[in-house]
């Protein structure tokens, strides 16, 4: 379905005023495909787009504007397993509820983060101790050039820390339409961030978990609708284990947090607050208060407004670090997304 108003600023979690040349709501494969075919047709670029939580428009956007609401949930079961088969265009915070109302945990650290399902396992979302890729059951990915369906394993998704395969071999001509949970029904509660570390494990119910996720995440970070972001701009560095022996000798109580592989991820935010960025504004964007991992739309803020600031703030780390954060936000410019650490360079 077409839509007369092709403004972006309703339609990107920043509230930047950008345009498309043309925006289109689809809501079931036919409708994508359709449109797929009609941005080949006029040779206009291609855009697929949940809710705008994980953008940056640099430019206006030439091309064609789609806007994926494809919805439907499918809830089945076995002995062990809840499986939940995810229509792409649900909304990701509505479908934590939903289990939750169904008596199905699992899902409740990942509560309020914004934007679609299909989005997901783009970035392997993650918080509070879960991500996405120990849930996944499988994301059904149409090929809209020879309109062919494609079902991903977990494994096949090549997920990674906010990384997957769908930002390399499945991202131009292809889209998300689904995704399949797999939820334990030998549910143990995650508590080992934040204000979850003071629940009891014995006791503790998925509600509880829920509410204090969403205290959390209410009281750290702004609220899209009333100001404008895109949550967490960059991804947490991981460093080498002499790196942050070298950088804890200067700040005792830096938080890290080791890996596996012998490497210690660091807190991005941490980083850009002692670098003395916290408020830290550039025109109408600014670093926010509360939790410097975030970059808000302060007061009316262009796209080169968040642009400039988001270098700075690099720059800033890096200088006083020897860290180069990576952002964590998709880029889009005119022709489509480009590479955000390039352009920040």
């Amino acid at each position: 379905m077409s839509i007369h108003d092709t403004s972006l600023q309703s339609r990107n979690t920043f509230s930047l005023p950008a345009h498309a040349a043309e925006i289109v709501s689809v809501h079931n494969v036919e409708q994508l495909v359709s449109a797929w075919e009609s941005s080949k047709e006029k040779q206009l670029p291609f855009l697929l787009l949940g809710e705008g939580s994980n953008v940056l428009f640099l430019d206006d956007f030439a091309g064609l504007v789609v806007l994926n609401r494809i919805k439907g949930i499918e809830l089945t079961e076995n002995a062990d397993e809840w499986l939940l088969h995810v229509g792409a265009g649900e909304n990701w915070h509505e479908l934590v509820c939903y289990a939750l109302e169904h008596n199905i945990p699992g899902l409740e650290n990942l509560a309020l983060i914004p934007g679609c399902v299909g989005s997901a396992p783009i970035q392997n979302i993650g918080a509070y101790g879960i991500e996405l890729q120990s849930i996944c059951n499988y994301v059904d990915v149409l090929d809209l050039q020879t309109e062919k369906r494609v079902r991903l394993s977990d494994q096949e998704c090549q997920f990674g820390y906010r990384e997957s395969i769908f930002k390399h071999s499945y991202k131009n001509g292809y889209a998300i339409v689904a995704v399949g949970l797999k939820l334990t029904k030998q549910w143990q509660p995650k508590l080992t961030y934040g204000d979850l570390t003071r629940l009891d494990p014995k006791t503790v119910t998925p509600q509880e978990i829920f509410d204090s996720v969403c205290s959390m995440r209410r009281s750290k970070l702004p609220d899209p609708t009333v100001t404008g972001n895109a949550g967490s701009f960059y991804k947490n560095p991981t460093v080498s284990a002499l790196v942050a022996e070298k950088i804890s000798s200067h700040y005792p109580s830096m938080p890290s947090y080791p890996q596996a592989n012998g490497q210690i991820k660091l807190a991005a935010g941490w980083l850009v607050e002692q670098s003395g960025l916290k408020g830290f504004s550039i025109g109408g964007a600014a670093v926010h208060e509360k939790q410097a991992l975030v970059l808000i739309n302060k007061d009316h803020a262009s796209s080169g407004d968040v642009r400039a600031l988001a270098k700075y703030v690099r720059d800033a780390v890096a200088e006083k670090f020897g860290i180069w954060l990576e952002p964590e936000v998709r880029f889009i410019a005119a022709e489509g997304e480009v590479n955000a650490v390039e352009a920040l360079s």
